[in-house]
């Protein structure tokens, strides 16, 4: 199998598991009991934290609270910090953001929309248009997680902060945590984060967030992470997740140029009178959408699957819709929303795999046109 769909979910690590293992076998023990065992778990989560952390911020400045995912985290910033006013966010959002600042209609804070351009990008002059006096939060995603469009966060989160000192501004980096150079500055409040998107297990994630920010906790329950997220702790979770994270950061800039080779060689690979590239050439080096234009990118990806090649047609989270919201705000038609394969990488990504999947695509999309 050839499995490039890792902007949905990645392969677990064998190693991070079998380090993080012994928490589920011999070290089980709850982290708030007041034995050694229980210690000794506490101790080896602490320092998980400040490894998670010190990869994107300065521990310092900032903290780390887990959750289960990045979509708790989402939830819980813009409800946080969305309580009054007005909150602005971008059409290129993931469905955590975008379905959360759709909420806040019922709860008396008005949600502002920023356009995107045809890769998925915000309009950054647009989205501060949009910021007043009446702004509580601003969220701007990193990485577009249907695209790979980067938005430069820092330098806009600097330009919300001159225009409304009080707003919150958070950003969702489920994308570009391990894969792409991440460094949080003042001005950035908030910043989600998801395990299962660098090779650890589902169910667990963490909102960064600046020291002296109030949040709201979601879970109320024993006050565990600070009051803000009850509930046991996911050990296994939390400790793969950190293993995991040491192994991806170790390599991170090494990998993203050889993916960036990848994606471009891909894209090289493909037949262009049968393929449009949607993802920009500056984009995430893990991801590289197009679209076959008079095709069904939900049947082209079943071909796939029965050829052995795994790849995607958007958010796996968005799924259920025919067209994607997304790159539909990218200005699409549907001819081009219709055909959309999203293709998205790993560091155990082969340059054979990107030979082999470009030789499938190609042919999938002549097969259906055949069948017309």
């Amino acid at each position: 199998m050839i499995y490039l769909d890792n902007a949905a979910t990645t392969r677990p690590n064998e190693e991070a598991l079998t380090r993080a293992q012994r928490y589920a076998s011999e070290n089980f023990f709850n982290p708030s009991a007041s034995y050694g065992g229980g210690f000794a778990v506490s101790a080896e989560m602490g320092r998980a934290r400040e490894t998670i952390l010190s990869r994107i911020a300065d521990p310092a400045k900032f903290e780390l609270i887990f959750t289960s995912g990045g979509t708790e985290s989402d939830n819980q910033a813009i409800f946080s910090a969305a309580r009054r006013g007005n909150a602005v966010t971008t059409l290129g959002e993931h469905a955590a953001v975008e379905r959360a600042f759709n909420e806040l209609k019922n709860r008396g804070v008005e949600p502002r929309f920023a356009p995107v351009d045809r890769h998925g990008a915000v309009d950054a002059d647009a989205l501060l248009s949009l910021v007043d006096e009446k702004t509580s939060l601003v969220s701007v995603i990193h990485v577009n997680n249907e695209t790979g469009a980067i938005n430069e966060i820092a330098a806009i989160a600097k330009r919300v902060k001159v225009k409304n000192p009080r707003c919150v501004f958070m950003s969702d980096g489920v994308q570009s945590f391990g894969k792409i150079p991440v460094r949080l500055t003042q001005d950035i409040d908030l910043f989600s984060l998801s395990a299962h998107k660098i090779g650890a297990l589902k169910g667990t994630g963490g909102l960064v967030k600046r020291k002296g920010l109030s949040l709201i906790p979601l879970i109320h329950g024993g006050g565990q992470e600070g009051n803000l997220r009850s509930g046991t702790e996911n050990v296994l979770g939390i400790l793969d997740f950190c293993y995991a994270a040491e192994r991806k950061f170790a390599t991170l800039s090494e990998d993203a140029q050889r993916l960036k080779g990848y994606r471009e060689a891909l894209w090289e690979r493909l037949d262009h009178s049968l393929y449009a590239r949607i993802s920009p050439p500056d984009g995430s080096p893990y991801i590289l959408t197009v679209s076959a234009e008079g095709t069904r990118g939900e049947v082209l990806s079943r071909m796939l699957w029965e050829e052995g090649v795994v790849v995607g047609t958007g958010s796996a989270c968005s799924s259920k819709h025919r067209f994607s919201r997304v790159i539909t705000a990218c200005g699409y038609g549907e001819a081009i929303l219709d055909g959309v394969l999203r293709v998205s990488f790993s560091p155990e990504t082969t340059m054979q795999e990107i030979e082999e999947a470009a030789l499938h695509m190609n042919a999938a999309v002549k097969h259906f046109k055949e069948k017309l």
